[in-house]
């Protein structure tokens, strides 16, 4: 596993507006009080998400792109990049793995965190097909798009783009965790990028106690002790 010495950038791969928020947005902020580059990349923008129909699908795309960019700011993140799929429809296509190398070829990154690309049974929330569905394409990305020099050779002779190897993956929402992250200190940040989903979360009662409840139960899980909350995620070395 990477000594936190040997992460200096990072990308964070998700399917929609406030994924990475529920997964690793107090992570997130720990890596940028160390000075770590964080790079956030949203496949869709979400615009199948909320639960009125107040917007059409385009008002709430560009809703919930704002909410994001208010929920990476909560947490000290500037560059948050889109890539425009349709929300519910994802597949992990040829086009999707060449987007996501494309990024992982301008950002090189030492360290990528996505979405397990397996549905959790004892869990089902973090399974949303797109989830799964970006995983699998990150991954793909990972290994052997980005590295492989003669991968989606237009990235090369068009764009510039070497390739590059990533040396981690941290995976969100699997049910086999095997990394904690202590986000005690950065719990308040994590919970103020959640609030800025007002969309999703608003009539949520007693979302912020919810919470607090399940990522203390995860510091528990994690030998933390009372009063600590926690991240979880499974790592992938790629080397």
């Amino acid at each position: 596993m990477l000594a936190e010495s040997e992460i200096n950038r990072v990308l964070v791969v998700t399917a929609h507006p406030d994924d990475v928020d529920f997964g690793a947005a107090g992570t997130v902020a720990l890596f940028v009080d160390r000075g770590v580059q964080v790079t956030y990349l949203l496949v869709t923008d979400g615009d199948a998400g909320g639960n009125e129909r107040a917007l059409d699908n385009s008002g709430m795309a560009q809703l919930r792109r704002s909410e994001q960019l208010a929920a990476a700011k909560a947490v000290g993140v500037t560059d948050v990049r889109f890539l425009g799929y349709s929300d519910g429809r994802v597949t992990p296509t040829l086009e999707l793995r060449r987007d996501i190398a494309r990024v992982i070829r301008q950002v090189k990154p030492d360290l990528v965190i996505t979405h397990h690309p397996d549905r959790n049974y004892k869990f089902i929330a973090p399974s949303h097909p797109d989830h799964r569905a970006v995983g699998g394409a990150a991954l793909d990305a990972v290994y052997p798009d980005a590295r492989n020099p003669y991968a989606f050779p237009e990235l090369l002779k068009e764009e510039g783009l070497e390739a590059w190897t990533v040396r981690e993956v941290w995976l969100t929402g699997g049910p086999t965790p095997d990394h904690w992250v202590d986000i005690t200190a950065t719990m308040e940040r994590k919970l103020a990028a959640l609030q800025s989903h007002v969309s999703q979360v608003s009539h949520v009662e007693g979302f912020t106690d919810f919470v607090r409840s399940r990522f203390a139960a995860w510091a528990e899980q994690a030998g933390f002790g009372p009063d600590h909350y926690a991240e979880g995620f499974q790592v992938v070395p790629t080397a």
